[in-house]
């Protein structure tokens, strides 16, 4: 008869994976920001950490904000139809501060023939305003996990 020797192994501690963060924003004159909060709170149900910016903030003072907190997705809910310059001045200011890396995601009333300039600017996703929660929630996810850590 023969003996094995069972070698004890280490508990495994489980990985703590970072939980996505995301300042949503509300650039430029835009006042309306029911929408911003409603995705604000679908963020958070969904366990991201969510800051959100207040009303009338500029692009300079969003990067700012996006660096300081250390988040991985801007999320902009934009309903005064100057999303293009805005936009182009966030996506901008963001290259400007090597802060490219952070995934930009827009969203509100924005006619499909403007995706085309939004995207080229930088904008990594249009989120239309009819859609729902979980296209919202797994939008940010997969951005994320394809761009991977920083």
């Amino acid at each position: 008869m023969t003996s094995e020797q069972v070698t004890p192994t280490a508990p495994r501690t489980p990985v703590r994976q970072q939980r996505i963060r995301v300042l949503v924003a509300k650039l430029g004159l835009d006042g309306h920001d029911r929408g911003a909060k409603v995705v604000a709170r679908i963020l958070r149900d969904a366990g991201m950490e969510v800051i959100y910016s207040g009303l009338y903030k500029t692009p300079d003072h969003i990067v700012d904000a996006a660096i300081q907190e250390d988040v991985d997705v801007i999320g902009v809910s934009l309903l005064s139809g100057s999303h293009g310059p805005l936009f182009g001045a966030l996506c901008a200011r963001l290259r400007d501060k090597g802060a490219d890396h952070v995934i930009v995601v827009a969203g509100g009333v924005i006619p499909e023939q403007d995706y085309p300039e939004l995207l080229a600017s930088g904008v990594n996703m249009i989120v239309p305003q009819e859609a729902r929660s979980e296209l919202i929630v797994t939008t940010i996810e997969e951005l994320v996990a394809a761009r991977g850590p920083i």
